[in-house]
C-alpha cells in the first residue's frame, strides 16, 4: 500500500480545506495550511482540532488527537509553502481566477516534482492548468464534505495530466482509506453534474408546491436509499455554493441547469443552509 505523502500543503482552511488537512495529518503527513490572515489561520487550526476531537471520540484515530494536530501548521503566504511538499491541494471557493492565481503561486514555491491539485467541484481543470508552466503534474482531487467521513475522492484528469501524476494521486487517495473514481475534465465532472441536477429539480418541486422539503427528501432517502435527501444535502453544501455551480453548468451545458428562482431568492436573503442557520431547514 502506498504511504501517505510526507509533506502536504493545503491552500484554504475553510470547511473543506480543514477536512483535507485533518485527513492527511491523521494518515501521518506533515500538513501546512495557507490562510489569508492570522485570524483565518487560527480559525482553520480550530476546525482541524474540533474535527480530530470528534474523530477521537468515535475511536477513529490511531493516535491521540493532539499528536495528530501537532503535525498541522499554518502560514499566511502561498510563497511560504514548504518547497519539499509532495502534494499541494488548493481548496478555496469556486472562483476560477483566484484558483488559477493561487496555483501559479504555489507552483513557483515548490519543487518541480510536487503534485498540484484543485479541490474544485465544477470548474474546468484544463483551464486551471493553463496557469501552470508544468501542467502535467496537475489534476483535480475533488473531496466531499465532510472530508474525514466521506469515502470518495473524484480524480479529474486534464488533457495534459501525466500518468505518473495520476498514479501518485491514486495512491495517496487510497492511503486515506478512500475510494477513487477517475473522470475526464467536463463541466461538473460526474458527481457535481448529477448531484446538482437532482438538487435543482428538488428545489423546483418545492417552488411549484409539489411537496414539502421533508417529504421530497424522505422519498429519495427511503425509496432510493440515498443517505440523505437532495434538499438537506443542499443545505449542507451551502445554497450559495450550489447556486454558483448551477450557474456555471447553465453557462456550459444549457437550460437544464438553469437555477430555480427559489434558489436565487434564498441566497439573496442570506438563507445559505447550515452555515447561516436557515436554508430549506432550520439549523441550530
Amino acid at each position: 500500500m502506498t504511504s501517505a505523502p510526507a509533506v502536504v500543503g493545503v491552500i484554504g482552511g475553510g470547511r473543506m480545506g480543514a477536512g483535507i488537512a485533518q485527513s492527511f495529518a491523521a494518515a501521518g503527513s506533515s500538513v501546512t495550511v495557507v490562510e489569508s490572515s492570522h485570524g483565518a489561520a487560527v480559525a482553520a487550526l480550530d476546525r482541524v482540532a474540533v474535527g480530530l476531537q470528534r474523530a477521537a471520540e468515535r475511536n477513529l484515530l490511531s493516535e491521540p488527537a493532539q499528536q495528530v494536530l501537532a503535525r498541522v501548521s499554518t502560514i499566511q503566504r502561498v510563497d511560504a509553502l514548504p518547497p519539499e511538499a509532495d502534494l499541494v491541494v488548493e481548496a478555496v471557493f469556486e472562483d476560477a481566477a483566484l484558483k488559477a492565481r493561487l496555483l501559479a503561486a504555489a507552483e513557483k514555491a515548490v519543487s518541480p516534482s510536487t503534485v498540484l491539485a484543485s479541490n474544485t467541484s465544477s470548474l474546468s481543470v484544463a483551464e486551471l492548468a493553463c496557469a501552470l508552466t508544468r501542467p502535467g503534474r496537475f489534476l483535480g482531487m475533488h473531496f466531499f464534505n465532510p472530508v474525514p467521513a466521506s469515502e470518495l475522492v473524484e480524480i479529474v484528469l486534464a488533457p495534459g495530466t501525466d500518468a505518473g501524476t495520476l498514479h501518485r494521486a491514486l495512491g495517496w487517495t487510497r492511503c486515506l482509506g478512500k475510494k477513487d473514481v477517475v473522470v475526464k475534465d467536463s463541466p461538473g465532472f460526474a458527481s457535481s453534474r448529477l448531484g446538482v441536477a437532482l438538487g435543482l429539480e428538488a428545489i423546483r418541486m418545492v417552488e411549484e408546491g409539489v411537496a414539502q422539503p421533508e417529504a421530497i427528501d424522505d422519498a429519495m432517502r427511503l425509496g432510493y436509499k440515498h443517505p440523505m435527501g437532495p434538499l438537506r444535502l443542499t443545505d449542507l453544501v451551502g445554497l450559495d455554493v450550489r447556486l454558483a455551480i448551477a450557474e456555471h453548468l447553465h453557462t456550459t451545458l444549457g437550460e437544464r441547469f438553469a437555477p430555480p428562482r427559489l434558489l436565487r431568492e434564498k441566497v439573496a436573503r442570506g438563507e445559505l443552509g447550515r452555515k447561516s442557520g436557515l436554508g430549506f431547514y432550520t439549523w441550530q
